[in-house]
């Protein structure tokens, strides 16, 4: 298979496998308080819904190490084709489930239980798509090739949210939340059929391939992760901190706090991101090749920084209640997050040897997301509940900033370094000098 075709189909598994994740996403600011945790209060509701989101996350680094063994056991292809269909499966059955009005308790409880698996899904997902491309690429073009597959998320969150918007333009609110918000979930099927088919094509990348020519694949290449690359995975965890927690304040958590906190229509709250995600699916692909360049640290640190700062105006334009504050205000967010997502993939393939790239790219993005953004929307909801005033919930994300950036700074650069198939323990590619500064 051509280049041009691997990146194709990396990044088309990876945006079908992230809006079957953010569907839920949406639906957790939107509907899942009312249908689900119907508390009478919607922002008890909101909080309840969005702990079965963080559920989601929990499961991450369980489907990291899951997906980690068998990606650098048996190879990159099965663990991504298997992550695809457990995260179809899941997110379909999500659109068949009963409402509590009609089970009770039995309803929330199926939920979560399906958020799990759409978790462990999208855990082990993540590494296969960032190595198919990263693996496959000329060591001057891995940032921009490895965007290919981060591309993915910004697609995906485009497809949930426009279809949540035209689903719900199409609709009335009573109808809405009677049937019409099943279908996000439903057309999963299709979308995971088609990509799983052209995933079938992909072979094997060069470097699993020599790993199976050389000594072999290693025998708990998760076990080796944590032992001999623990430093390296811990770093790799630190500089991610803040794409999570940005990304689904901008993404998730403002979708509540614009519609209950602030009275804005939901349209324009979907439409903001909506166009955030259009305009980050540009920058994606320019942050990686710019990292190519200039290296991935001075990237990384200048997203760090300019995440930390501009959640305090964007705040402050939501609070105009202006279509074209609140566009901006979102929009320039989910922009800066590609400052730090663009080069990521490449970032984590350079950090580990391939016998274990897998698992400890797999489980040092899960660790980070997790801490970053599992509990983000939770979080917010619940600074803002407990002071009335969006300070606190700012400060978190300027918190997380400040621990992308120092893991970061710890670093050292792995711009055009060489991907080798070879054992190499904790003095690799996190404290060794290589590439431009």
């Amino acid at each position: 298979m051509s280049l041009r075709k691997i990146l194709i189909v990396a990044g088309t598994g990876s945006a079908i496998d992230w809006y079957d994740f953010f569907i839920y996403g949406v639906a957790a600011a939107l509907v899942f308080n009312v249908l689900f945790f119907p508390t009478g209060d919607p922002v008890v509701g909101t909080l309840l819904a969005f702990s079965t989101f963080a559920v989601g996350f929990a499961a991450r680094p369980l489907g990291g190490v899951i997906f980690g063994h068998v990606g650098d056991r048996i190879g990159r292809k099965p663990a991504l084709v298997t992550t695809l269909f457990l995260m179809g499966t899941s997110t379909t059955v999500i659109g068949l489930l009963p409402t509590y009005d009609t089970v009770g308790v039995a309803a929330p409880i199926m939920l979560v239980v399906l958020r799990l698996l759409q978790g462990i899904a999208v855990g082990g997902q993540w590494a296969g798509g960032a190595l198919i491309a990263t693996e496959n690429a000329p060591p001057e073009k891995r940032g921009l090739y490895g965007s290919f597959a981060q591309v993915g998320v910004s697609a995906g969150l485009f497809l949930a949210t426009a279809v949540f918007l035209v689903v719900g333009n199409l609709l009335d609110e009573q109808a809405f939340l009677a049937w019409g918000w099943r279908i996000p979930f439903l057309i999963s099927i299709v979308l995971v059929g088609i990509a799983t088919y052209a995933h079938f094509a992909l072979e094997e990348t060069t470097p699993m391939q020599e790993v199976r020519e050389g000594d072999g694949p290693s025998r708990s290449p998760v076990i080796e992760a944590v032992v001999h690359h623990w430093r390296t995975v811990l770093l790799g965890a630190g500089s991610i901190v803040v794409i999570g927690a940005s990304f689904y304040l901008y993404g998730t958590y403002l979708l509540s706090y614009g519609t209950t906190v602030l009275g804005l229509p939901r349209s324009l709250m979907l439409d903001a991101v909506l166009i955030g995600a259009v305009l980050q699916f540009v920058a994606i692909p320019l942050c990686g090749a710019l990292s190519d360049r200039i290296g991935r640290r001075r990237v990384f640190l200048s997203g760090a920084v300019a995440l930390g700062i501009w959640v305090w105006p964007a705040f402050l334009l939501l609070g105009t209640g202006s279509p074209a504050a609140v566009i901006v205000a979102v929009a320039v967010g989910l922009v800066l997050v590609a400052l730090v997502y663009g080069p990521q993939a490449a970032l984590f393939a350079e950090l580990f040897t391939a016998r274990v790239r897998y698992s400890g790219a797999s489980i040092g993005y899960q660790l980070g997301t997790l801490i970053g953004g599992a509990f983000t929307p939770l979080i917010a909801t619940g600074l803002y509940v407990a002071t009335g005033s969006f300070v606190p919930v700012a400060g978190w994300i300027g918190l997380t900033a400040v621990a992308s950036f120092v893991a970061v700074v710890v670093m050292s650069e792995t711009a055009r370094s060489e991907l080798d198939s070879g054992p190499r323990r904790d003095t690799d590619a996190a404290t060794e000098e290589v590439g431009p500064a």
